[in-house]
């Protein structure tokens, strides 16, 4: 669902074309977007009406399509940012990607993404400690087992306070 949100906040800044498209988002996150997951989504949003797309002519060549986001997809943008379900808030891309564009979310949308992430975060702590107990617990010498899962402990206890720290953040503008 990432993915979703990625192309509509690029289809936010105006109306491009496919492979333009493409080209912003790799060079956004990284990401190397392929034609079998972004026109797939690009039909998808068209038809329920929160893209339109356009021909562009071109000379000497066919056609290319400009796709523009409508009022029904920044409606459709705004709410999955504003939703960060139980099921994906455990995924790190989905909640940076909601994160990174907290500016166009209100103060208390923006706090249910982070407690849906704290309460993820938390859960995911828990399992940390009852790995670490049973290795603790097990004849075998688990080491480098026992490492990783102090490492991950850690960096859930890292990212639980970084959230509390956004928290304070959360409520300190408005969205634009």
């Amino acid at each position: 669902m990432y993915m979703d949100i990625v192309i509509l906040s690029h289809l936010q800044r105006g109306p491009v074309h496919g492979y333009e498209l493409k080209r912003r988002v790799s060079a956004t996150t990284a990401y190397a977007l392929h034609n079998n997951t972004l026109y797939p989504a690009l039909r998808r949003f068209e038809e329920a009406g929160a893209v339109t797309k356009s021909a562009e002519q071109q000379e000497g060549k066919p056609p290319r399509h400009v796709y523009e986001l409508t009022d029904v997809g920044r409606e459709l943008l705004h709410d999955m940012l504003a939703d960060l379900p139980a099921e994906q808030a455990g995924d790190e891309h989905e909640f940076l990607t909601r994160l990174g564009q907290f500016e166009h979310l209100t103060p208390e949308e923006r706090r249910r993404v982070l407690g849906a992430r704290a309460d993820a975060l938390r859960a995911q702590a828990r399992h940390m400690a009852e790995l670490a107990g049973r290795t603790a617990a097990s004849p075998r010498n688990h080491r480098w087992g026992g490492l990783v899962v102090a490492e991950l402990a850690a960096r859930i206890e890292r990212e639980l306070a970084w959230i509390d720290s956004l928290d304070a953040l959360a409520g300190s503008d408005e969205p634009q």
